[in-house]
């Protein structure tokens, strides 16, 4: 049980350390934040689960930690980029905005009355 451990636990370290090589490499902020929050979901469950593994004892409150983990993390990650996005200086480095409000020219009556 401690090597399944051990091989969960540096799988962990492994994608944790990604994340980190992603937050210096990417270009900007939404980059970033897809790099940090993907990463360190994975990486903090693989620590927790690998650690239940080598302390069966506590194996209960790590797993809780992980399913608890693993439903915030993401939810956070959204969290920041909308605030980013709603703070609006990062909006003018995007190359597509799905987001925005679309003004659309809605027909006007003719004078006439039809």
């Amino acid at each position: 049980m401690e090597i399944i451990g051990l091989v969960i636990l540096w799988g962990g370290v492994f994608f944790s350390l990604v994340g980190v090589v992603g937050l210096v490499r990417m270009p900007d902020l939404y980059c970033r934040l897809h790099a940090s929050g993907k990463v360190s979901t994975v990486g903090l469950a693989g620590i927790l689960l690998g650690a239940a593994f080598i302390m069966p004892t506590s194996a209960l409150k790590l797993i809780a930690l992980t399913v608890f983990a693993v439903l915030t993390l993401p939810v956070c990650t959204h969290a920041i980029a909308a605030a980013a996005y709603r703070h609006g200086s990062y909006t003018a480095l995007l190359n597509r905005d799905d987001m925005a409000e679309r003004s659309v020219a809605k027909p006007q009556p003719s004078p006439a009355g039809d």
